[in-house]
């Protein structure tokens, strides 16, 4: 079992899907690199992708054809300006010319080269194949598989090897619940100082710190972004951002601002009875997941389809429940939210395409419910019973998204997922852990055995639910 870094499990990178956009994305980058690795970079005459299963059926509602294009291009989905996304994708669609790793210009046409099989790979449901045509003649093909989160992984036997060798390098191994608790029982430490030791195995404190501003400064600005952007989001479903009135009614009586920053504080000066609070944390996971299905950029977490969870959770803490938050509270908040999520892709899966939408929704509902715990004061034993609670009453959720697009149910569904975290979290702190009838293991045991049992019309693949129930004519 691999040791997984809390950034593994919050990545900053562009919207709409982690599966469908960021893991075919990063799995391209990952081919040239080989490529070069081996010396035929400079051979290639002519690229194809076939792009199998969940990815293929609802990949064009995701965006894989984009970022299967920018990551052939060489685009960081990190640092790349979002504004360039359509421009680099309609040159390369216009002049049937690609930049092969910002270096070499290769004939691609998108319609041709990017080929969608409805076949699924035995290996995992999100496959992807890249073929290279060498000048001497031959073909050079590799098969990655998007496994959820923006994870990308080969079928080989030496990667587990590996993948066991790495887990080892943490001082504290954890895979399940009850490993993490005894930990914490033994060295009388909270959740969030044994992940930062972890951590430490891993990179110094700067660099930790660093990673971790960036990645609320993307959360808070994607907030901010999603609440000052109105209109349609694109796709063909005519959805309407929801996020622009709601902000503006709830800012109707606020000072001005002029940065993300001065925005939260303006935040804390609202009126905060119960009926606001319901509409800031909806307003919050709602602006996110608008950013995400319009190719903006976000923070996996653990996916893009359910990254509005966990800021909006962590931004009701910092606007309700304590005004004199700052960047500690920020950092103990993530590096809880992401050991729980470790937990579940190690025991399950956080992938919808594998396990629905409980995968997705549920692990960030249970990840947000677990680290508002500790903020509030909750003990571990605590932490991970919120944790569970929040997954209990998502199991079973399916992926169902009209037209492919991460739009219906999934916006809605963040807003969901963040008032029952908060509620999980208050549940939990006012209960008594020893007379929890659920362990967080077995929740985790029971969330993959459901996924396993589900159909696969309800894993991403827009064949049943919503997806069927509901035509693009009646949108």
């Amino acid at each position: 079992m691999e040791c997984i870094s809390i950034f593994d499990m919050l990545k900053i990178g562009i919207g709409p899907s982690s599966s469908h956009t960021l893991g075919p994305w990063r799995a391209a980058e990952r081919w040239i690199t080989e490529l070069k690795a081996e010396d035929r970079f400079e051979s290639v005459e002519k690229i194809q992708i076939q792009v199998y299963g969940s990815l293929s059926l609802t990949g064009k509602g995701h965006a894989t054809d984009y970022a299967l294009m920018l990551g052939l291009s060489g685009a960081d989905p990190v640092t790349m300006p979002v504004a360039d996304i359509h421009t680099i994708v309609k040159e390369i669609q216009q002049t049937k010319k690609l930049i092969f790793g910002g270096e070499r210009v290769l004939p691609f046409d998108d319609q041709k080269d990017i080929c969608f099989n409805k076949k699924f790979l035995p290996f995992h449901a999100n496959g992807l194949k890249f073929e290279a045509f060498l000048k001497n003649g031959t073909k050079k093909s590799k098969k990655y598989y998007s496994i959820g989160g923006g994870f990308v992984v080969v079928e080989e036997r030496k990667n587990a090897k590996k993948k066991r060798a790495t887990f080892n390098t943490f001082p504290y191994p954890i895979q399940k619940g009850d490993e993490l608790l005894e930990y914490c029982q033994r060295e009388k430490k909270m959740i969030s100082e044994l992940v930062l030791i972890n951590e430490r195995a891993l990179r110094n404190d700067g660099e930790i710190d660093s990673q971790l501003q960036n990645v609320w400064h993307t959360m808070l600005e994607c907030m901010y972004i999603g609440c000052h952007t109105e209109g349609q989001l694109p796709g063909g479903l005519q959805v309407r951002r929801r996020a622009f009135e709601m902000h503006k009614q709830l800012m109707a009586k606020a000072d001005k601002y002029d940065s993300p920053e001065n925005w939260l504080q303006t935040i804390r000066g609202t009126e905060v009875k119960f009926r606001q609070i319901l509409k800031w944390v909806s307003c919050f996971a709602l602006s996110v997941n608008e950013v995400n299905a319009s190719l903006g950029r976000v923070v996996t977490a653990p996916t893009n389809g359910s990254a509005g969870v966990i800021p909006a959770v962590l931004m009701y803490y910092m606007v309700i429940e304590n005004h004199e938050a700052d960047f500690k509270q920020i950092k103990q908040f993530l590096l809880v939210a992401g050991e729980i999520g470790s937990i579940f892709k190690k025991g399950a899966t956080i992938s919808a395409a594998m396990g629905g939408c409980q995968a997705e929704i549920g692990v960030s509902s249970a990840m947000a419910a677990g680290a508002l715990t500790e903020l509030l004061g909750g003990t571990p034993e605590q932490v991970l019973m919120a944790a569970e609670i929040a997954m209990e009453h998502h199991l079973g959720l399916t992926c169902d998204p009209i037209g492919g697009l991460v739009q219906i149910p999934c916006i809605e569904r963040n807003s969901m997922g963040a008032i029952k975290a908060i509620n999980a979290a208050e549940l939990a702190l006012h209960s008594d852990p020893k007379d929890a009838k659920v362990p967080l293991d077995k929740v985790v045991q029971t969330m993959w055995e459901t996924a396993k049992d589900m159909n696969s019309k309800y894993k991403e693949t827009s064949q049943g639910g919503l997806a069927v129930g509901v035509f693009l004519s009646d949108c």
